[in-house]
């Protein structure tokens, strides 16, 4: 292995078996066969298949791809979980998987005595534990409660202490699993800020995550995996782009009620420019388009499409319900001009809608089907940003409205 990389994962396959059930026939026999197994037909399934990719000391790396993409397989075999049916991986130096955040807790164990326990089983030596110690207690907020047994924790201080605890580790390698998402919206901005100033200290980071807005915070390099394989491996937001406008709409985030109409793409584009771009800045002209495939023609539909911030709240709807349209069969594009975006600097999520005015129910709808980052560009304090036009006038001036 090169002295470069702290971790090689070398043509990584991994099969598993699974079981159909078969009709085990009458009698006795039928019977004692269905108890032990006999009339369970056995298929192989690779869950992922000659996967391969080097890690560079020093590096972040982000993964990402649908639901049953591979992603948590590739995870279990980083972590030592299970082992690949196929191919080898090789780790420099120490890795710690950060998984599930204090599940090594004893609940009859208090705050203090669970952070040697939780440290010791994490690769912590108890001199390192009893010197990050102030630290560690610090980080979680729960000083105050410290020596009292964690089950009487809030679920709130557990999964603090839980990540305060393995976010004071310093292994070779740190392997990340969603863990970035632990409690209230404060703490998860602490926990993502400890996360890029390890990464900034020079430790190797693999960060497995369905949070974009993280991916794209922590990691500058990211593979989309799709069906078990790697398609593509490249700077990180290219591979938000390429995730958005393939694998998301092929994934099990489809909420409507029909299969006449599917939202294809959500794209968004620069005024004057031919490509899309999944970055713009506050106050820039933009189209947002939607891709869709009608098997037949729909009348007296409306479209919308929601931008959800990462809260989680709803922050802006570009809609047509105040005007239905026809939506003919064939592809078609629906397009939506903003002379200004309006939105703050952030990471947005993108919901896709499309009902018809005679069903309470969406006929499409897609959950996270794509994002936007709004970098600054004009100032901006608040929610969004409104376009207006200002003067200076006398204070002696009347109050002048014009039509």
């Amino acid at each position: 292995m090169d002295a470069n990389v702290d971790l090689a994962v070398n043509k990584v396959s991994k099969r598993y078996r699974i079981a159909h059930e078969q009709a085990a026939g009458g009698g006795l026999a039928g019977r004692l066969r269905q108890m032990f197994g006999g009339g369970a037909k056995q298929e192989e399934f690779w869950a992922v298949r000659e996967v391969s990719f080097n890690v560079h000391s020093g590096e972040s790396v982000g993964i990402i791809g649908h639901n049953g993409a591979g992603k948590s397989t590739i995870l279990k075999m980083l972590s030592g979980i299970t082992t690949p049916t196929e191919g080898s991986i090789q780790v420099r130096g120490r890795l710690t998987a950060l998984l599930e955040v204090g599940s090594g807790f004893h609940p009859e164990l208090t705050g203090r005595e669970n952070i040697f326990l939780s440290g010791s089983i994490l690769g912590m030596r108890r001199r390192e534990i009893h010197s990050k110690l102030d630290g560690i207690i610090d980080f979680a907020g729960v000083r105050d409660f410290i020596d009292v047994p964690v089950k009487r924790y809030s679920s709130g201080m557990y999964v603090r202490l839980g990540f305060s605890i393995a976010a004071h580790l310093h292994p070779d390698v740190l392997l990340l699993d969603e863990v970035l998402a632990v409690g209230d919206m404060a703490f998860q901005q602490k926990c993502q800020q400890r996360i890029l100033e390890l990464r900034d200290q020079g430790m190797t980071v693999v960060f497995i995550s369905h949070d974009l807005q993280a991916v794209e915070r922590v990691c500058t390099r990211t593979l989309v995996f799709d069906h078990g394989r790697i398609v593509f491996d490249g700077n990180t937001r290219d591979a938000i782009t390429h995730y958005n406008s393939s694998g998301r709409f092929n994934a099990s985030d489809r909420k409507g009620v029909s299969d006449k109409v599917r939202i294809q793409s959500v794209e968004f584009f620069e005024e004057g420019q031919p490509q899309p771009v999944n970055h713009l800045c506050t106050g820039d002209a933009v189209r947002a388009r939607l891709g869709f495939q009608c098997d037949e023609a729909l009348g007296r539909v409306f479209a919308e499409l929601y931008f959800v911030g990462p809260d989680g709240q709803l922050q802006c709807t570009l809609s047509t319900r105040e005007k239905l349209f026809d939506l003919p069969a064939g592809r078609h594009h629906l397009e939506f001009v903003l002379p200004q975006l309006a939105l703050r600097p952030d990471l947005y999520r993108l919901d896709a809608v499309v009902t018809s005015e005679r069903s309470p129910d969406p006929l499409e709808w897609l959950v996270g089907c794509a994002s936007l980052q709004v970098n600054p560009g004009r100032y901006l304090s608040g929610v969004f940003f409104h376009p207006n036009q200002w003067s200076v006038i006398s204070a002696d001036a009347p109050v002048s409205f014009r039509r």
